[in-house]
């Protein structure tokens, strides 16, 4: 098959790029920062209409994978233009494109914070949709383009919902590296391997056993796999729809800091500070439609492999 990744430069992109190679397809990624030399890259940003449809004209392409956005939670609330001009506006130039060019599957990034406070735990697809910051708002705004140009254009979408992710590929080829890094395991194995002189514990009062948040893992292997499943699922005829994809465990903030003690053999210096506004106590998936419906087991659900791959990662590249 051909497949177009947009934003395949990124964390969870460059992932899926590496797999869908693995398994024979061929691949274009779109980005604007340039990827490995033996993958065709386009230097492309997807508010450019004319750059998409030259690019489609050039590639008859069976589907799109969509994975550009910004995700910074605190930099949406303090700059939200940005991210519903990236997150909303630029993808619905994406759509619009598709439509011209006649390409019909489209698997989108989406995010559990589209749920915002959670109402109950765990999470289905059922949970009412109440985003409480403009990032969880954009995605949940495409979310809702998409099931209009599926009624309007017949473009088929699956929008997986994802909750923490987390780990690096288990070949040690790839991992995660943001700039600023805002995500809770890469920022704790910074601090094992020196290159941070400490994290920071957000609360320790929660209603939880040790009294720190409680979040839902999902490996980044485990998070291609389900694309992966996604695509040939629309591919072979599936409906529009979207999915939860976590492993169903939650682990505490102290419980990924023991982990990473454990595996990294590091000590980890460690300061507390008053709770994060909006931080609920407990977020954990319901994954089971994507179990059933695409056949999807996760296969590093333990902490342990999770912390394990991304350390060797970071000592990989000591950047």
């Amino acid at each position: 098959m051909k497949f177009l990744v947009i934003g395949g430069a990124g964390y969870i992109g460059s992932h899926m790029v590496k797999h869908l190679m693995d398994n024979g397809h061929e691949v274009v990624v779109a980005d604007t920062c340039p990827t490995g030399p033996q993958i065709k890259w386009v230097e492309l940003n997807i508010a450019d209409a004319h750059a998409l449809d030259a690019l489609f004209a050039e590639y008859p392409f069976d589907a799109v994978f969509h994975f550009a956005s910004f995700i910074q939670v605190g930099e949406s609330v303090s700059d939200p233009g940005k991210y519903y001009q990236n997150n909303v506006a630029a993808t619905l130039t994406l759509l619009q494109a598709m439509v011209r060019a006649g390409i019909s599957r489209l698997i989108f990034s989406s995010t559990a914070a589209v749920y915002g406070d959670p109402q109950y735990v765990p999470i289905d697809e059922a949970h009412p949709k109440a985003p409480i910051n403009p990032y969880g708002r954009s995605k949940w705004m495409v979310e809702q383009m998409l099931e209009d140009f599926d009624h309007a254009h017949g473009l088929k979408s699956v929008c997986l919902r994802y909750f923490n992710a987390a780990g690096a590929d288990p070949e040690g080829q790839l991992g995660e590296c943001h700039e600023p890094e805002t995500h809770l395991l890469p920022l704790i194995l910074q601090a094992a391997s020196g290159r941070r002189a400490s994290i920071t514990v957000f609360g320790r009062d929660y209603p939880t056993p040790d009294g720190t948040c409680i979040r839902d893992y999902i490996h980044v292997a485990d998070l291609v796999s389900a694309h992966s499943l996604a695509v040939d699922y629309l591919l072979a005829g599936g409906a529009s729809t979207c999915f939860n994809l976590g492993n169903g465990q939650g682990f505490s903030v102290q419980q990924v800091i023991d982990a990473a003690c454990s595996v990294t053999g590091c000590q980890i210096m460690v300061s507390d500070a008053p709770r994060r506004a909006g931080d609920p106590p407990r977020l954990v998936a319901d994954a089971s439609k994507a179990k059933a419906v695409l056949g999807w087991q996760p296969q590093f659900a333990s902490l342990e492999q999770i912390v394990a791959h991304a350390w060797r990662w970071e000592l990989k590249y000591p950047w």
